[in-house]
């Protein structure tokens, strides 16, 4: 792959997260002092014993610029094991590619209820290891500049578990600092690009505090975002993995 042209200050980043390992890398945009993110662990494609893609995954030499926040629209399950994360992952790559007819997984990173962190589509943790972008499959005309994050679970009126909201924080503070963005701006719910519930009402609330928390660990100094409002009036998911508009034919890849 050709070396990104402008990379943030983070390049050391891909066989550690690979392997699980925590590098700490510095924090390339906060005006207060820096604050060092560790990179959280990983659970590779191989060890979730995942399908060949249909397609190799695209990989554009430029950073992306804006996390988009999913739900599963599965159910909540009690069962926050590994074992039960790496078999979700399994299904959604089922579903995506057997049901969806897409090339592969759609988004780039999953987060169980139990708060084990997968990589989703192939060659995510490449991409983000070299501060470049993997074209996914997961926000209809958004997914040239876009990481999705898929979150097990239902939340229209459900939270998630403690362990998913913190692996979550953790991610979305790790993507901000490989990237270089600000929380406020770069993390969304998928309904702010389409029409869906996505990433249910419940979830969607808590966004402001998503990006306070990641803004804070990552040393920002700015005021805190006011609360979202809980409902935003749109229909719910029809199935089990349905968390609406995802690709189109204007899309680079499925």
């Amino acid at each position: 792959m050709a070396a990104h042209a402008h990379l943030p200050r983070r390049t050391l980043l891909k066989s550690t997260v690979i392997m699980g390992g925590a590098l700490l890398v510095p924090a390339a945009w906060p005006p207060g002092p820096a604050a060092a993110q560790a990179a959280p662990l990983v659970h590779p494609r191989a060890e979730w014993l995942a399908r060949p893609p249909r397609v190799e995954a695209t990989v554009l030499n430029r950073a992306p610029d804006h996390i988009v926040v999913h739900h599963t629209a599965s159910e909540n399950a009690t069962d926050l094991s590994l074992e039960h994360a790496l078999a979700l992952s399994r299904a959604i790559q089922d579903f995506h590619m057997d049901t969806n007819g897409w090339d592969d997984v759609g988004q780039q990173l999953t987060i169980s209820r139990g708060g084990h962190l997968m990589e989703g589509r192939n060659r995510a943790l490449e991409a983000i290891g070299t501060g470049t972008h993997v074209v996914g499959a997961h926000t209809l005309g958004q997914n040239d500049h876009t990481v999705g994050i898929e979150n097990e679970g239902t939340y229209m009126t459900e939270e998630p578990t403690g362990a998913l909201w913190e692996k979550l924080v953790a991610t979305c503070a790790w993507l901000c600092d490989v990237y270089g963005l600000e929380p406020h701006a770069a993390i969304v719910g998928h309904r702010d690009y389409n029409a869906t519930a996505c990433p249910g009402d419940a979830l969607y609330a808590l966004l402001p505090r998503l990006r306070n928390q990641v803004a804070e660990s990552l040393g920002e100094r700015r005021p805190a975002e006011a609360p979202a409002a809980r409902s935003g009036g749109l229909p719910g998911p029809r199935f089990t993995f349905d968390h609406g508009p995802a690709v189109g034919p204007g899309d680079p890849t499925r």
